[in-house]
């Protein structure tokens, strides 16, 4: 038979890329580990311990391992439930409502900042009712809202995933058997989703511990009340570029860390 055929290629040709594709491959993966290794490189090492014992330091990590960790008992309060409804529960306009939930990743988050003072803020749309009892905006109370808000999305989603791949036949036979809906989300559908719960509660975590301009916009900058370790970067680099480099180096660990958690699941081994 005329012509070459795929089997009759020498081995490993097949997977051979291109100049045109290597290079500019390199190109981009330099582009994108080249200002970590920065980082890592101009990092004081020498008194990187004493830095990190820093009261400023040491406030602004708890702060935002506070308010993260809060942030994301919020969504999965109310981000587990929302999955469950757009994966589970046929409606008119789930597909608006799903777009509606993506919306926030996309949003520049200083807009989202913007959106909850506009909504929640003394003369907000709901602020102005509570104003005189409850002052929300640049409060910790604020800081947890903007990390729920930009972080939510990524939870409701992973969640969804997880639920439209698990199989509905043990929720169809539990409640064949007489269970509630409710029995049958808490006993059987929990269960077989709780990896992807786990995992988008992660992933929810890291970017409520990493977000900056919903933070600055709704709940504003004060060390101790409001100042997570984001914003000591943006302050820190304006007066000690060296403590900006070290809030920068956690950041960096931490989102390390997230990536070796999900790995199994997004990365592969």
């Amino acid at each position: 038979m005329g012509g070459s055929r795929i089997g009759d290629r020498p081995a490993g040709t097949a997977r051979r890329a291109p100049w045109a594709l290597t290079v500019p491959a390199a190109l981009g993966l330099a582009y994108l580990v080249v200002p970590l290794l920065g980082l890592i490189v101009r990092t004081p090492w020498a008194t990187l311990p004493a830095r990190l014992a820093e009261p400023r330091v040491l406030e602004a990590l708890r702060l935002s391992l506070v308010t993260a960790t809060a942030a994301t008992a919020v969504c999965l309060l109310l981000g587990v439930p929302l999955a469950w409804l757009l994966a589970r529960v046929p409606f008119p306009g789930r597909s608006l409502v799903r777009a509606l939930v993506a919306v926030p990743m996309v949003l520049p988050p200083v807009v989202g900042g913007v959106a909850l003072l506009l909504v929640f803020g003394r003369t907000g749309l709901i602020g102005r009712w509570f104003a005189d009892a409850v002052t929300l905006p640049f409060t910790t109370t604020a800081v947890i809202m903007a990390q729920a808000f930009v972080a939510m999305p990524f939870l409701v989603i992973s969640v969804e995933g997880t639920l439209r791949t698990a199989d509905p036949r043990y929720e169809e036979a539990a409640a064949t058997l007489g269970a509630s809906r409710w029995t049958v989300f808490r006993r059987v559908t929990l269960p077989l989703v709780a990896p992807g719960v786990a995992a988008g509660a992660v992933l929810c975590w890291a970017r409520a511990l990493g977000e900056f301009g919903a933070t600055i916009t709704f709940a504003g900058n004060f060390p101790g009340t409001t100042q997570t370790m984001p914003l000591a970067v943006y302050l820190a680099m304006e007066t000690d570029p060296e403590a900006a480099i070290v809030l920068s180096l956690i950041l960096l660990a931490v989102s390390a860390g997230v990536l070796t958690v999900l790995r199994d699941r997004w990365l592969g081994t």
